[in-house]
């Protein structure tokens, strides 16, 4: 059987270097490429067509999650799993939703990213023990955030989060909308609601991850 074929994300390069070796010290798995952002790793996916691709969220550029979305349009049959220091479901959610197969925690034991590599590999999926109990216990007996088929966010939802990530107060974003206090709270409680959010600062982090405080 033919080694398990791994391209590396993250752009801190000692990160880098020591996956590269913890990986590479297996029988059944090598690194054949890595990169420091996410642009490069869909190149090197193209190129090389691995099993697995190791996605950090965090690479100036083009983050994880972008980068998770188009490497699934031009190279499905690779299996992305995302590595990172996040444990907020925001992130586990949206990158689900991008086309990961598994997500592991850099703060886990070598073991847990071993096993995870194998089990997306191999078709399957992938979620660190540390966050399964968590994730188990706030989503079931109620449906979850966007889901493949289910509830999206409305075009207002949207432009109302993208002007709280922005900074804007409610009172202002009724004014630039030409809507009352109350609807913009509604939208917003909807939106945050659909996408698991509890606070103002997983808008941020949601915005950050969509690249909206990018824009000009």
């Amino acid at each position: 059987m033919s080694n398990i074929r791994v391209i590396v994300a993250e752009d801190h390069a000692t990160v880098r270097e020591g996956l590269k070796l913890i990986i590479n010290a297996q029988s059944d798995m090598e690194v054949v490429a890595d990169a420091e952002d996410g642009r490069t790793a869909i190149e090197l996916a193209q190129k090389l067509q691995p099993d697995v691709a190791l996605m950090d969220i965090s690479m100036p550029g083009l983050n994880g999650l972008k980068a998770t979305a188009k490497l699934k349009e031009c190279c499905p049959e690779v299996h992305v799993l995302a590595l990172t220091r996040h444990k907020d479901d925001g992130y586990l959610q949206q990158m689900l939703k991008a086309g990961a197969s598994g997500y592991v925690l850099k703060q886990s034991p070598p073991v847990e990213l071993l096993h995870a590599i194998r089990a997306v590999a191999n078709g399957g999926k992938y979620l660190d023990p540390a966050l399964a109990g968590k994730v188990m216990g706030r989503y079931s007996g109620r449906s979850s955030v966007i889901k493949e088929g289910g509830t999206e966010m409305s075009d207002r939802e949207i432009e109302v989060l993208r002007m709280v990530a922005w900074g804007h107060s409610n009172k202002e974003i009724a004014s630039h909308l030409d809507l009352s206090v109350k609807t913009i709270e509604v939208h917003k409680a909807n939106a945050m609601k659909k996408l698991g959010m509890a606070s103002r600062i997983d808008i941020v982090r949601y915005a950050v991850l969509q690249g909206w405080l990018q824009d000009t």
